[in-house]
């Protein structure tokens, strides 16, 4: 499946671009990156961030690695984990440190002078180095131009450097238990003392890695493929929930690289057609990471296939008819409380819930065969998107920032605390994918209005999803390696990027996918679903914790049914707004907007009887909002409708981006019949009943 054409109107010859501004908040791109990237977009929530923010010094996690960029030199870390009931971190140690022994301006920074979807090259011009950090690749690759000699210290001791005879081969035992091996692309000599470990003269290829457990036997696995190694790694949307990885490699030799538990499932959910003959999986050769044993892969190509999920406007299975008279009683009350003048934020993220709200309650009337109400949802949707896409909502508005290559708020360039950081990129799917929600399904009900906002509407979902040359960075917030999304931008922190909702996540690329619906984009469908697929598969792998699942350290699971924040490197079980006591805060930030593909998302119903179950007890803290356990009692009408039904009955208020009617929508609409996990492949009936 080839990239959509020019992500706006296709019927322009430019896309449209918000107005410019010139943020006051946003860091500078030179310090980092090489001159010939600076000009076109650049990414703003990747894997690599902390490497060009502020010093460039903080850690990244490139797995199996920490990586730490600092004075020209490089420090890999093969990190060991702390656990405890409320968290999770990989702890930073200075394994190795890797630099020119003879650099003439150490103080220098690195520079980035490539990236892609799976990697990351890191320059050390007056040290005559240059980094391929590739993710899932086990070994550090390290070109060595212009005769250096290299330096590698370490925090700990070395107590042995064993050579092979050809002197292309090391090994490295350092007093952590630790067993490092070294392999060069010719003959070098090496010497150590304690700390250090120096070499002569040398000018080639170095790669390093972690002999895994220490153990011996995987030692002749590395030997293997070291002489093959990746500079670069892309990831192609082929077909329909399908995702290619193609690395470009160097050496000779078969591809070693590793793959995470996502990975693996969606390897080996390829079956065994031609997809998958190209690989080989090495089950027993492993690396340990707080995402999960990362297992060798070896191939230069993988295919990735996730489970269809079905993108519609109303609920996957419909509303119970009965239901209908209550649902419209609702509905009408929840129509004639729309009030554009009334609404008093002026923040894109808030602003963005009403919108979709409301946007809700137009798709209901249609499913409950109830239109009258529409026309007055229409004037509300057109009175609230508009100001927003012709510049004239006073308080706040939309802007193009053309240093980094993306749309920031009017506040937000102004200050980098306004709209929850969007004015430096952090959360731009969760605010767009709002308004994009409300825009799809006014385009669906005034196709007039949605071309004539067309251009707009593009240009707010590329943003985020854009995939081709353009005026935005490609896919924004999505981890093509990890298949989520990241909400952080450009601020720096010591655990890399980090995502707390990810039902917002999957709201973001389902909305696109229902534009493209709107607006007859089969590449806007196809790839909207494609990654909200992925996105629902990494959440239920990361965020769902369930009873007995070993993935995360027992004391963790035992205390926590879903994780907070998830960092690269860290697992929260508090919220940036709530601590973890909060559980029913924490619950309804992974299900919120309650829409029809939420329940791919919780398709798992004895996971959702776990996870209400271990949230219910909060509800007896005082001061617990009412919106909060609407999405608990939500969730509770998966598998108890009628108990589900008395409680949505009791609250006297919803979440600013729910209601009563879309709370009995979601309950009425429930399958009494089901039960067990399908993993979302329910969810497509075309999938299920007529493609195998």
């Amino acid at each position: 499946m080839s990239p959509p054409p020019q992500t706006a109107d296709r019927h322009h010859s430019r896309p449209f671009l918000f107005p410019q501004t010139h943020s006051t908040v946003l860091p500078d791109t030179s310090q980092f990156f090489s001159p010939n990237l600076t000009s076109a977009p650049l990414p703003t929530n990747s894997f690599f961030q902390n490497f060009v923010l502020k010093n460039g010094d903080q850690p990244e996690y490139i797995h199996p690695y920490l990586i730490k960029s600092s004075q020209s030199s490089l420090t890999l870390c093969y990190p060991s984990q702390f656990k405890s009931p409320a968290f999770i971190y990989q702890s930073f140690i200075s394994d190795l440190t890797i630099s020119n022994s003879n650099n003439p301006n150490p103080n220098a920074n690195h520079v980035v002078s490539s990236f892609s979807d799976l990697g990351v090259t890191l320059d050390f011009p007056s040290g005559n180095l240059r980094f391929f950090l590739v993710r899932g690749s086990p070994f550090i690759t390290c070109s060595v131009t212009n005769s250096v000699s290299l330096s590698i210290s370490t925090v700990h001791a070395v107590i042995e450097l064993t050579p092979n005879s050809s002197c292309t081969k090391y090994t490295i035992k350092l007093n952590n238990n630790q067993t490092w091996l070294l392999y060069a692309s010719s003959p070098v000599n090496f010497t150590h003392d304690t700390k250090n470990i120096t070499s002569g003269v040398f000018s080639g290829v170095i790669r390093i890695a972690a002999l895994p457990n220490s153990d011996p036997k995987f030692d002749s696995v590395l030997d293997r493929f070291s002489s093959c190694y990746p500079v670069r790694g892309d990831a192609v949307f082929t077909k329909p929930f399908a995702l290619e990885y193609k690395w470009e490699k160097k050496g000779w030799g078969d591809l070693l690289m590793l793959a995470h538990p996502l990975h693996l499932r969606l390897l080996s959910d390829s079956d065994s057609d031609s997809d998958s003959d190209s690989i080989t999986i090495l089950e027993d050769f492993k690396y340990n990471s707080i995402d999960g044993d990362l297992v060798g892969v070896v191939g230069d190509s993988w295919v990735l296939k996730t489970d269809p999920v079905s993108v519609t406007w109303h609920s996957i299975k419909g509303v119970q008819e009965e239901s209908y008279s209550q649902l419209i009683e609702a509905l009408i009350k929840d129509v004639d409380a729309l009030n554009s003048s009334a609404i008093s934020t002026s923040s894109s993220y808030f602003f963005g819930k009403l919108i979709a709200r409301a946007a809700r309650l137009a798709l209901i009337a249609e499913e409950v065969c109830y239109p009258d109400v529409i026309p007055a949802i229409k004037k509300f949707l057109k009175e609230t998107i508009e100001p927003w896409m012709n510049g004239t909502f006073g308080a706040n508005g939309f802007l193009y920032d053309s240093k980094w290559g993306g749309i920031v708020t009017k506040q937000g360039s102004l200050d980098s605390g306004a709209d929850f950081g969007f004015g430096v990129y952090n959360d731009h799917h969760y605010h767009l994918g709002y308004f994009i929600y409300g825009i799809a399904v006014l385009a669906k009900i005034d196709a007039a209005w949605g071309r004539k906002y067309r251009p707009q509407a593009y240009s707010l979902m590329a943003d985020f999803m854009n995939l081709s040359k353009s005026n935005y960075t490609r896919l924004r917030c999505f981890d093509l390696w990890k298949l989520h999304s990241w909400a952080g931008g450009l601020t720096e922190f010591a655990d890399g990027r980090n995502q707390e909702s990810t039902s917002e996540a999957v709201n973001a690329y389902y909305s696109a996918a229902l534009m493209g619906l709107a607006y007859g984009d089969s590449h806007l469908v196809s790839i909207g679903s494609t990654i909200s697929g992925f996105e629902i598969q990494a959440a239920q792998t990361w965020w769902h914790v369930k009873e007995g699942d070993n993935l995360y350290p027992e004391e963790f699971t035992r205390e926590n049914r879903v994780v907070g924040v998830l960092w690269a490197n860290k697992r929260d079980s508090g919220l940036w707004f709530a601590p973890k006591e909060w559980k029913e805060c924490r619950l309804g930030i992974q299900l919120l907007p309650l829409l029809p593909i939420s329940e791919a998302l919780f398709s798992d119903v004895e996971f959702v009887r776990q996870l209400v179950e271990w949230t219910l007890p909060a509800l007896g803290r005082e001061g617990v909002g009412e919106g909060w356990k609407g999405f608990l009692y939500a969730l509770q009408g998966v598998y108890d409708k009628e108990g589900a039904l008395v409680n949505v009955g009791r609250l006297n208020g919803h979440d600013d981006g729910n209601s009563l009617t879309n709370l009995l929508w979601w309950i009425y609409s429930r399958d009494d019949q089901e039960v067990g996990c399908d993993r979302g492949g329910k969810f497509c009936w075309y999938s299920r009943h007529y493609s195998h």
